[in-house]
């Protein structure tokens, strides 16, 4: 049954050097990232030949990031897996997009929502005004569906994927959720308790929803709407960058319950809520027996 669930496997025809240098599961990913610096390169100097800068409208602006965050990164993942791999884009069909992605559009609104209610009900958030004009197309184009699209696409589509194929579904959640919580190590206000939050709320979750599900518009949106809700509903930072939400709000009480500067995501609410969603998704992986082994246990 693993087997089945697993989207490739090499080609039992395959010589021995493209085992190696085409289908390991370092390989694969080693091309995508070559394939992505190469075209995020090659529409970076597209747009500095087109004059995009700083004077640029800021509709235009978010427009070249949304293509950097999420074209880029699908249009990479799109080679990989027609050229390299030969196989139906199952975890990407275009027919199951509607459904499935506002499907995780949904579980991602309710998610952060309860996260909201539950900082509220203990005296942390609170809300000050309404602002109706909140600027929130570029926040959906950027921080949303942007962030939502690429970040899945390369966390979930690629190197959990890849990594599950070889190592199995516990090395690939292990290995997966580090990297997530490690990129955000950067982000303005971030502190390794924060990154250690983001790989255990986010990381784990988002690599057994991809598990589960086998859908990566599911999980693009849940992380597009939790960004989404995050900032431009209720006002909270997003990963530490600056919302301007629908909500004017603030937060007290210690970083540990508010999340500081970094927002929400760095609260144990939000830590605890996921960590519970991410047991009831383990439960059912095990019920079920879709935890695949590594790929040397398989093959015995």
């Amino acid at each position: 049954m693993q087997q089945q669930r697993l989207a490739f496997s090499t080609p039992a025809t395959a010589p021995r050097w493209q085992r190696w240098l085409l289908f390991s599961p370092p390989a694969r990913i080693a091309i995508f990232v070559a394939w992505l610096v190469g075209l995020m390169v090659t529409v970076q100097f597209v747009f500095f030949a087109l004059g995009l800068g700083k004077d640029t409208p800021a509709l235009q602006r978010d427009l070249a990031q949304f293509v950097v965050r999420a074209l880029v990164p699908l249009a990479a993942y799109l080679i990989l897996v027609k050229q390299i791999e030969r196989r139906p884009l199952t975890e990407l069909e275009p027919r199951t997009l509607l459904p499935q992605g506002l499907l995780g559009a949904l579980i991602g609104l309710v998610l952060f929502s309860a996260v909201v209610a539950a900082l509220w009900l203990a005296g942390s958030y609170r809300v000050e005004a309404i602002r109706a004009d909140a600027p929130w197309l570029g926040a959906l184009l950027v921080v949303g569906l942007g962030a939502g699209i690429g970040e899945e696409i390369m966390f979930r589509g690629v190197l959990f994927r890849i990594v599950e194929e070889g190592l199995g579904t516990w090395w690939a959640l292990a290995i997966s959720a580090l990297f997530f919580g490690a990129v955000h190590i950067g982000n303005p206000g971030a502190t390794l308790w924060s990154s250690a939050a983001i790989a255990i709320e986010a990381g784990l979750l988002f690599g057994l929803l991809y598990h589960v599900t086998r859908s990566l518009w599911i999980c693009m949106g849940v992380h597009a709407t939790w960004n989404f809700a995050q900032g431009t509903i209720y006002g909270i930072p997003v990963s530490g960058s600056r919302a301007e939400g629908w909500l004017v709000s603030s937060r007290s009480g210690p970083d540990w319950l508010s999340g500081g500067v970094f927002g929400a995501e760095a609260s144990v609410v939000a830590l605890a809520l996921c960590t519970l969603c991410t047991l009831g998704l383990l439960m059912f992986a095990l019920r079920r027996g879709s935890i695949v082994p590594p790929c040397w246990r398989r093959n015995a």
